[in-house]
């Protein structure tokens, strides 16, 4: 089974490509999910409020919105919380992984989804990557219809779409339906299989 990393800018569908890859048959872990569970727990929500304040707290859960604007608002902030964030996330990665070589039968293979994957130099510890892009219109549309922006200062720390596609071991570009994705996504699948 190999294990893949999925990747891609703000926008590009990601998300939907690690659904359409659960339904090919992938198991699929997204590191967006795992830190969304990690704020919820009293160990991390406290040491984030105790860096950042009350004021990123919501009905007594950590405002994403609020801390991102505060967190990368300088590189010193930003990495803090990286520092805080990224071990845990690789423990859950690593406890998930373990989950996942025990299943009988095996599946197709075992997706990650990581935004800041090149970014991050994580992509060594991943057999294969698949990147995923889109026309920035498409990207900016979508974008805001999730309430977001291409927000230039999350955007200035990520390479761009043509720097991740170009390390990329697969590209899939997400311009059209769903099910022009589901087709490439299979066909990638198909590949790594062999």
């Amino acid at each position: 089974m190999l294990l893949v990393g999925l990747t891609g800018g703000m926008g590009a569908g990601k998300s939907t490509a690690l659904g359409l890859l659960a339904e090919l048959g992938a198991e699929v872990l997204s590191t967006d999910a795992v830190v969304h569970e990690l704020y919820g727990e009293q160990q991390v929500k406290d040491a984030v409020l105790e860096r950042f304040g009350q004021e990123i707290a919501r009905d007594g859960e950590i405002d994403r919105s609020a801390l991102a604007e505060r967190a990368f608002a300088t590189e010193e902030d930003r990495r803090w919380l990286e520092g805080l964030l990224w071990p845990l996330v690789g423990e859950r990665m690593g406890q998930w992984l373990e989950r996942v070589k025990a299943m009988e039968p095996a599946p197709k293979a075992a997706v990650v989804e990581i935004p800041l994957l090149f970014e991050a130099g994580t992509q060594e510890g991943f057999d294969a990557t698949i990147a995923v892009i889109a026309d920035e219109e498409v990207r900016r549309e979508r974008a805001a219809g999730r309430g977001h922006a291409l927000e230039d200062e999350r955007l200035s720390r990520q390479l761009s779409q043509e720097e991740k596609a170009q390390r990329a071991t697969f590209v899939v570009r997400n311009n059209a339906t769903t099910e022009d994705m589901r087709r490439e996504l299979a066909a990638i699948l198909g590949k790594l299989s062999r």
